[in-house]
């Protein structure tokens, strides 16, 4: 029997934080001076909206009306 031909897949290496955070800087900064805001939000404030209401299941009993 012959051997499969061993094959590498090349890895790329991951971005350093570092390089991230000064991404993420530089995109704020750019943001900032083309005339964008950002929003500060308190803690325990939720940005989703409950479009339908609470689903109250009740079992074993007979519903109220």
């Amino acid at each position: 029997m012959a051997a499969k031909p061993s094959t590498t897949t090349s890895k790329k290496k991951k971005v350093a934080a570092k390089e991230t955070s000064q991404s993420i800087e530089e995109q704020t900064k750019a943001f900032l001076e083309a005339g964008g805001k950002i929003d500060y939000i308190n803690s325990g404030v939720s940005g989703q909206q409950n479009l339908v209401g609470p689903k109250h299941i009740t079992l074993g009993n007979e519903p109220r009306g």
